[in-house]
């Protein structure tokens, strides 16, 4: 059956080229204050806080763009690597897709259930930041090692 919404396997390769240096960068830019550039610019934005409290709707504000392009070029290349068709893609390979998304989903929300109750004030905000993007890890951690440890056993087989 043919998955409309899958991309094309070419796309894996481009995808894990943007995925792994966002990672590392995301990892330095946040726990390393690894400020090599830092990307300062005029944007549209729908609301923004002035200071004070003052938030204001529908402006353009100065700001560090940095994060957000880390974040923009990790999400779409984890969206490439997640959402690539295998080069034989059957309906073996689109049930660990699909088992490998729930059970992502269902360990995101688990984790995010714990952290609602453990977890407060600023650092809360942290966990938010980074639940966007788990999800796609998890899916992308588990797919790959069920696709990797299926490989071995059947190599291990012949």
């Amino acid at each position: 059956m043919p998955h409309k919404l899958l991309l094309p396997n070419r796309f894996k390769l481009i995808g894990w080229i943007i995925l792994i240096p966002a990672t590392i960068l995301g990892l330095l830019h946040r726990f390393n204050n690894f400020n090599v550039f830092s990307i300062k610019a005029k944007t549209f934005a729908f609301l923004f806080d002035k200071g004070l409290g003052q938030t204001t709707s529908f402006g353009i504000i100065e700001t560090d763009l940095t994060n957000t392009i880390i974040g923009i070029l990790f999400i779409i290349g984890a969206m490439l690597v997640g959402f690539s068709k295998e080069k034989t893609e059957d309906e073996f390979i689109a049930k660990l897709r699909l088992s490998s998304l729930l059970w992502a989903v269902w360990v995101n929300y688990i984790l995010l259930f714990f952290c609602f109750l453990f977890i407060y004030d600023s650092y809360f905000f942290d966990v938010m930041v980074y639940n966007m993007f788990t999800v796609l890890i998890l899916f992308i951690a588990r797919f790959n090692f069920i696709m990797y440890y299926n490989s071995k056993a059947v190599s291990d087989e012949k």
